[in-house]
C-alpha cells in the first residue's frame, strides 16, 4: 500500500466537481513544495434547510419519502452512492464527503411541521437512505434521537437503516414504535472479513457488533433485517451465505440485496481505492462490475441499474435467493399500523 496512504478514510482523492470552475491538479508533481492532499479532520457545517421529509421518486428503493439529519459521512464507505450530493455543495464525493460533514439542527422542527400539516397522511418516512443518521457525530449531536421523539409522540411509522451500533441507544423509542408496529430497522453488513470492512468501510462498527446489534433488536421485539449491500464480485461476493446465515442466527426476519454500481464520481474514487487496496486482483473486480452493467460500471435504468444483469449478476442473485430462502422461508417484517397516526397533532383520551 502506498505510503500517502489515508488510514481510517475510504476515499483517497478529492474527485472532480463538475459544478466548480476552478480545480486543484497535480500533474506536474515535480513543481509542487508539498503536496496538495493530506489527510484531513472532520469539520461540521451547519445548515436550515426549509424542509427534512422528501420525496423519492425512484422505483428501486421500495419507500416514498426519506429524512436524512446529515450530509455527507464519516463512515466513509468507498462504494456510498450518496458521494454525488456533496458536490452540489461545492465540496468533492471523496475525501470532502467524508470529512465535510453538513449537519441540519433544525431537522426535528421540521419534521414536526411536517406531521401537523392538514394534508400529510401516515406514509413510512425512510431515515436515512441517503447518509447515515447513526454516524458519529449522532452520538453528541442527537438529531436522531430527537426524530425518534417525535416520531413517538405522533405514532407516526418509520424505517431506518443503519451499519452503526449507536442505534442502540435508542432503544426506549424503538421499543415503544415496534409496540404499536410503526418501525423497521435495517442494519447494514457488507462482509464479515475485518480486514476488508477496515478498508472498504473504514470508520465503520465492526461486524460483529453489527450482528450483536441486531440481536438487541431482536431480544426486544423490534423488527429487524440485514442489508448485504452493496454485493462486489471478487471482494465479497463469497460471504453471502455466511452474512445470511449469522443474520438469521443473531434474529433477523428478513435479508435485502443490492449489487455494486459505481455511479458519477465514484466511478473515479472507487477505481482509484481498488488499484491502492487490491492491485493483484483489480482487473477482475472491475471487469466483473462492468459485465454487470453491460459493459460499463455504471447503469442508471430504473429496475435494472441496482440489480444488474449478465452471468455474473445472475449467479450472485441466485444464491442469494437460495441462501434466503433456507434461513428465512418462515420470517418476515410485521406490516406497519399506519392507523395510530395522531394527524394534526390531536391525542385520543382512550
Amino acid at each position: 500500500m502506498d505510503e500517502g496512504y489515508f488510514k481510517g478514510r475510504g476515499a483517497q482523492i478529492k474527485s472532480f466537481n463538475k459544478f466548480l470552475k476552478a480545480h486543484y491538479v497535480e500533474e506536474h508533481i515535480e513543481g509542487l513544495d508539498e503536496s496538495l492532499l493530506e489527510s484531513p479532520s472532520t469539520q461540521i457545517f451547519y445548515e436550515n434547510p426549509k424542509k427534512i421529509v422528501n420525496k423519492v421518486d425512484s422505483p428501486d428503493l421500495g419507500f416514498g419519502y426519506s429524512m436524512n439529519p446529515y450530509q455527507g459521512c464519516e463512515h466513509g464507505c468507498i462504494y456510498c452512492y450518496a458521494r454525488n450530493t456533496h458536490e452540489y455543495y461545492g465540496f468533492s464525493a471523496g475525501l470532502d464527503f467524508e470529512s465535510k460533514i453538513i449537519v441540519k439542527q433544525n431537522a426535528p422542527q421540521l419534521l414536526e411541521q411536517q406531521l401537523l400539516n392538514k394534508n400529510w397522511n401516515a406514509v413510512p418516512i425512510m431515515l436515512s437512505g441517503n447518509t447515515d443518521c447513526y454516524q458519529p457525530l449522532e452520538r453528541k449531536l442527537q438529531i436522531t434521537r430527537r426524530l425518534l421523539k417525535i416520531l413517538v409522540q405522533y405514532r407516526h411509522p418509520v424505517s431506518i437503516i443503519s451499519k452503526n451500533n449507536l442505534i442502540t441507544r435508542d432503544l426506549d423509542l424503538l421499543k415503544d414504535l415496534a409496540a404499536d408496529n410503526l418501525v423497521h430497522v435495517m442494519i447494514s453488513i457488507t462482509t464479515l472479513d475485518e480486514d476488508l470492512r477496515r478498508k472498504l468501510e473504514p470508520r465503520t462498527t465492526t461486524s460483529i457488533k453489527r450482528l450483536k446489534t441486531v440481536e438487541a433488536l431482536a431480544k426486544e421485539n423490534i423488527p429487524v433485517g440485514i442489508m448485504n449491500a452493496p454485493i462486489i464480485p471478487g471482494l465479497n461476493h463469497h460471504e453471502i451465505h455466511a452474512i445470511l446465515k449469522a443474520a438469521a442466527d443473531h434474529g433477523a426476519l428478513t435479508a435485502g440485496m443490492t449489487i455494486v454500481r459505481l455511479n458519477g464520481s465514484i466511478a473515479t474514487i472507487f477505481e482509484d481505492w481498488l488499484r491502492k487496496n487490491f492491485p493483484d486482483r483489480f482487473d477482475k473486480v472491475w471487469n466483473q462490475i462492468c459485465s454487470m452493467h453491460g459493459g460499463s460500471v455504471n447503469d442508471s435504468e430504473f429496475g435494472r441499474r441496482m440489480k444488474g444483469e449478465g452471468n455474473v449478476a445472475e449467479a450472485i442473485h441466485q444464491l442469494f435467493r437460495s441462501c434466503k430462502k433456507k434461513y428465512f422461508s418462515d420470517r418476515k417484517m410485521p406490516p406497519f399500523d399506519l392507523t395510530k397516526f395522531r394527524k394534526g397533532g390531536s391525542y385520543s383520551l382512550f
